[in-house]
């Protein structure tokens, strides 16, 4: 059996304007760390898998910066998706591109902008995984223990049935949950089963093939016709042009949300999706105050603050509650509790032509 990998890294990261934007989003900055956000994915994959056998899927406009972050990644190895989509069309050109190459391979599919501190734990967890995914057709997913109601993820309510493999618990699932409001997190988290969804899936590739035959037939044809092209010399052109006629759809309602045999594992990895800016306080230490401070920065009477300088001082007095990030062309002020609202801002700069700051 060979193992592939799949990176998602075609989004923007809006949440984290004004540091990340359309040509370097969230994805590829030094978030936490020395290393960019998809630097330490494929560092955390090559423990178990080849980087011959590793692909990010992204869009036109990242080629280069994956080539320059990841020098070592085939250039074979970089999807473009001409247009954006959602995740099944994703996974979905990915699948036949390695089928190709890799027919008898097992897929971990994961996004680009996550990050895991126990990478040692999160190892120990995929290998569980990729044997649960080697029996029959099962699709596995790692779900994460819950530490708060958080209302930005989506839920995984785990089933009775549980056995171990490689020490790891393994449950079957019982049902994907969309992000509720704060009192049924609240529900979620008390009950102590359900996890929060990671978008980690891992299945052999022949398995999440048939799957989208079965229950996504008009974007399974629309992957046949891509694969008759495959080695002609209209390959290019011909994804190209099938590629829009995919539906904008996730991999978890087009897929596993209405498949069987589905299994998740609770894991304690140090994960974190990076969501937007108060994510900081998850991954910095604080100060006395309940402060994230980055750079050149100083404050007086400031509490639970997100502060980030991009070289000029920024002085705060008596504030609190508060985002404010600096960067060479932008400052952003928030209040702390409208973090997951910033895309707001980059509708109305949008609205009034000023994409300049995108």
């Amino acid at each position: 059996m060979t193992l592939t990998a799949v990176i998602m890294a075609g989004g923007k990261g809006e949440r984290f304007w004004p540091k990340s934007r359309t040509n370097l989003p969230k994805q590829f900055l030094n978030i936490s760390g020395s290393k960019s956000m998809i630097q330490q994915t494929v560092q955390r994959l090559e423990h178990i898998i080849n980087i011959n056998q590793i692909f990010v899927v992204t869009n036109e406009l990242y080629a280069e910066l994956i080539h320059a972050q990841i020098p070592n990644l085939p250039i074979d190895n970089i999807i473009i998706e001409p247009v954006g989509r959602n995740t099944a069309p994703c996974v979905g050109v990915a699948s036949i591109l390695i089928e190709e190459r890799f027919p008898d391979s097992t897929m971990v599919v994961l996004p680009s902008d996550h990050i895991i501190k126990d990478e040692k734990e999160f190892v120990h967890v995929l290998k569980a995984a990729i044997q649960i995914s080697a029996e029959g057709n099962n699709l596995v997913t790692l779900g994460i223990s819950p530490t708060y109601p958080e209302t930005g993820y989506g839920y995984i309510e785990s089933g009775e049935d549980v056995r171990k493999v490689k020490d790891a618990s393994v449950y079957k699932v019982n049902r994907f949950v969309e992000k509720p409001n704060y009192e049924l997190a609240e529900e979620y988290v008390a009950s102590g089963r359900f996890y929060w969804n990671s978008g980690i899936f891992i299945w052999k590739t022949s398995v999440i093939r048939q799957y989208i035959k079965e229950l996504m037939p008009e974007m399974d044809d629309v992957l046949e016709t891509m694969r008759a092209a495959f080695k002609t010399e209209v390959q290019a052109e011909v994804i190209r042009n099938e590629f829009p006629k995919m539906p904008d759809q996730s991999i978890d309602y087009g897929i596993m949300e209405k498949a069987n045999d589905i299994y998740v594992i609770p894991c304690i990895f140090g994960w974190d999706d990076v969501g937007s800016w108060t994510a900081l306080e998850r991954i910095d230490e604080l100060d006395e105050n309940g402060n994230v401070i980055r750079g050149n920065i100083l404050n007086l009477d400031t509490k639970r603050s997100i502060i980030e300088s991009n070289g000029k001082l920024i002085a705060t007095l008596g504030v609190e509650d508060l985002i404010i990030v600096d960067t060479e062309d932008v400052t952003l002020i928030c209040a702390k509790d409208k973090a997951q609202e910033v895309k707001k801002l980059l509708k109305e700069l949008r609205l009034q032509k000023l994409e300049q700051y995108l």
